[in-house]
């Protein structure tokens, strides 16, 4: 009986040194730093992906870990079903735990993109198409379905993207994006729209969508966009044509070549508003949050008229004769078209 018992003892013994050294291999796998082929390695953990073959892909990356080892420790951790698709960059030093951390973390590499106020929609998917971290999924595709992909009731895409920088992670898709700007839109105007001033000449948020894609195009200056949004709205209520330059230009397409002449304004298309009265059928730009609140908040102010003075601002009349006047100060000389009610010469500070 006494031999047994030192048996048990010695095996028990054997069983704890077992697992101190098991414990102490592991601790030491855990702790070290892993084997990288460079100083930096990026790899992708593709969504869905168990741990176990995120493990499988960090390896082909050549990242010196053992799949089978990590995922247990993934689970013993209780984060094999906790870890984050993406792209991720790792440096040496980082052991398995660290790695594994940084995975459940989600702490992927992160890229953006930044459509500015003013691109036309044409310009903001030549822009997303140029980019290199974006997987690109839209092109080619008609505006209609790319618009249905982001959810939204409209089929014209143009002016309904918000103007932003937009941060993702490495190869987001582009459609991902692209809803994030419309929804976007879809917040910055719909709050503007319920707190509108009364009396506007809008009957939906759309067309004022489309006035502030116009005060978009017509300046970047900030302080001059409530006093244009003004002239616009003044002559909306007088049924008074638009006679806006920037709504031409989109109207003519392609077709513009960089210098607006007389023909063009009498060359009749749905965007030419010295032709038709009212609003564009369509924003001709994306328009800003700035841009959006003068449409919604008009200056109070009689002026019908604007005229660019070249330095980026605008000088406002209130008459024709005093208009007229403007132009031949700012304007005369400058170019082939002759001056325009609205406005002439109004393109600086346009993107």
């Amino acid at each position: 009986m006494l031999k047994f018992l030192k048996f048990l003892l010695k095996l028990c013994l054997s069983g704890v040194m077992i697992g101190v050294l098991a414990g102490s291999a592991l601790y030491w796998y855990v702790t070290s730093p892993l084997s990288l082929p460079s100083e930096r390695v990026e790899f992708q953990v593709s969504p869905g992906s168990s741990l176990w073959r995120a493990a499988q892909d960090i390896r082909a990356a050549g990242v010196g870990i053992e799949p089978r080892v990590f995922a247990a420790l993934g689970k013993f951790r209780g984060a094999e079903a906790a870890i984050k698709a993406g792209n991720y960059e790792i440096a040496r030093g980082i052991n398995a735990l660290d790695l594994l951390d940084k995975l459940t973390r989600g702490d992927v590499l992160m890229a953006e993109i930044t459509f500015v106020e003013g691109i036309t929609f044409r310009q903001l998917r030549e822009k997303l198409n140029a980019h290199p971290d974006i997987r690109h999924e839209t092109q080619g595709l008609p505006e209609a379905e790319i618009m249905r992909r982001v959810g939204a009731p409209e089929t014209s895409a143009e002016g309904g993207f918000f103007p932003d920088t937009y941060r993702f992670s490495k190869q987001s898709r582009d459609i991902d994006i692209l809803t994030r700007a419309y929804h976007a839109m879809q917040r910055h105007l719909a709050r503007e729209w319920a707190e509108r001033d009364a009396g506007l000449p809008y009957t939906n948020a759309a067309q004022a969508l489309v006035m502030a894609s116009i005060i978009e195009k017509e300046t970047g200056r900030d302080a001059d966009r409530p006093m244009i949004a003004a002239v616009f709205v003044n002559r909306l209520r007088r049924n008074m044509l638009l006679q806006t330059d920037p709504s031409v230009i989109y109207g003519l397409g392609e077709a513009f070549d960089g210098n607006l002449r007389k023909r063009d304004l009498t060359a009749d298309t749905p965007y030419n508003t010295y032709t038709r009265p009212g609003l564009p059928p369509t924003p001709i730009a994306m328009p800003g949050l700035a841009s959006l609140r003068a449409a919604l908040h008009p200056e109070d102010d009689p002026a019908l008229y604007f005229v660019a003075r070249g330095d980026g601002s605008s000088h406002f009349s209130q008459t024709l004769e005093e208009h007229s006047q403007a132009v031949n100060r700012y304007q005369r000389g400058r170019r082939e078209v002759p001056s325009a009610p609205a406005q002439q010469g109004s393109d600086e500070g346009k993107p």
